[in-house]
């Protein structure tokens, strides 16, 4: 193994060590595969030092194989009636492996998936559309109006049509980042506000207005301290009061730059909510801007899928499941509906792990329980999520 600087590394590189930011989030793993995106990241997030096995990974592979098949070619070495037995052991424990195999598939399929060029395509137009985000916030923030706007959101837009609905989830799903709590999570919100524009059938021209709200909608976090607003643990009552006054710092920053009232308003309201208990100002559902409301609600999904210094993500019909249980007092009727409908459709189908380890595939979503589907594991059997008697199971991850 050897360990080198950020500026030393060379694509195809094979890691050897865990790679950790600062703050304890892990953006790669051993084994993977060093690509010209992994490397923009490493130095976007300071990384210095990183520790690679080069190029001595093929080999070693290579070696591995030939060494297993040896003992199947050894067979003709029978010269005591015991090796009988012994081929019949292995019976049993070949069992396990196919289960573990399972669990396997289940990790590495995020790792597969950021071994594809439709991916690394993906993160690179994905690193280019924060980019651009952070340099149109330091501009509007500098006095720029919104006819600056016109090309963000033409990248953006350019980035949803690249991919399907399941295909950006997925992808979103591993782009997910603890160190960049303002302009990941800004684009997040935008592309996901733009599917729930589509779902809604809304005219081109107000889908462009309702994305650029959703990339807009926390340009007022860039004025709260940095200490608060990258604090790992719980804040104190001062410090998210401060937190709390980044919408109206928002709606300040916008207001008197040519932005649609649409964008201000969701700036300033996307953490109202229907039944009184949001904030700046407690507003009740008929008093909160529909765009607001649409921003409300994708902010608040990419959050919980996000992971948190206090807990992993949640999958998508964990994230469903909490929606079900208070969304439809907390959030527009008529946009949640729409937009947990079309969320558990997207993953019908999808391949599943329940929270006994167990795999399997979503056959049929159930329209009055969205997050509780039936299910036909690998063995075969089916489960309807909803009956009673199933009430311990849920859906832990997506595979």
């Amino acid at each position: 193994m050897i360990t080198l600087t950020v500026d030393n590394l060379t694509p195809g590189m094979i890691v050897a060590s865990p790679i950790v930011t600062k703050r304890g989030q892990t953006i790669s793993k051993p084994g993977e595969k060093l690509t010209p995106q992994l490397i923009a990241k490493l130095s976007f997030y300071k990384i210095d030092v990183v520790t690679v096995e080069g190029q001595a990974s093929a080999p070693v592979d290579t070696d591995a194989v030939a060494a297993k098949q040896k003992p199947v070619e050894d067979k003709p070495e029978p010269q005591n009636k015991k090796a009988e037995p012994e081929k019949t052991e292995p019976p049993k424990p070949a069992e396990k492996p196919k289960e573990e195999s399972r669990v396997s598939d289940q990790i590495t399929y995020s790792q597969r998936l950021k071994q594809s060029s439709h991916f690394q395509k993906f993160q690179s137009d994905y690193a280019l559309n924060i980019a651009n985000l952070k340099e149109h916030f330091n501009s509007i923030i500098a006095g720029g109006n919104a006819d600056c706007c016109t090309d963000l959101l033409e990248q953006c837009e350019a980035l949803f049509k690249s991919k399907t609905t399941l295909e950006l989830f997925d992808m979103l799903a591993n782009m997910r980042n603890l160190e960049d709590p303002i302009y990941s999570h800004s684009l997040n919100v935008g592309l996901i506000a733009r599917c729930i524009g589509k779902w809604l059938h809304l005219s081109k021209p107000d889908l462009n207005t309702l994305t650029l709200a959703g990339l807009l909608h926390d340009i007022g976090k860039t004025q709260i301290p940095e200490e608060i607003l990258n604090k790992p643990g719980k804040y104190t009552d001062e410090e998210f009061a401060t937190m709390k006054t980044h919408p109206l710092l928002g709606k300040k920053i916008l207001n008197g730059k040519g932005f649609d009232s649409r964008i201000l308003a969701a700036t300033l309201q996307h953490h109202e909510r229907s039944d009184g208990s949001g904030y700046p100002r407690g507003l009740m559902e008929d008093e909160i801007d529909d765009f607001a409301a649409i921003i409300a609600i994708a902010d608040v999904y990419d959050a919980m899928t996000s992971a948190r210094a206090h807990r992993d993500p949640l999958c998508s019909f964990q994230v469903i499941n909490q929606f079900e249980k208070d969304g439809l007092n907390k959030y527009h009727t008529k946009y949640v509906l729409t937009f947990l409908e079309h969320m558990a459709n997207t993953y019908n189908n999808s391949r599943i792990m329940l929270n006994t380890a167990k795999t399997g595939r979503v056959v049929y979503i159930n329209k009055s329980d969205l997050s509780r589907p039936v299910i036909q594991l690998d063995s075969g059997d089916i489960i309807n999520l909803s009956d009673n008697k199933h009430k311990d199971l849920y859906i832990k991850s997506i595979l």
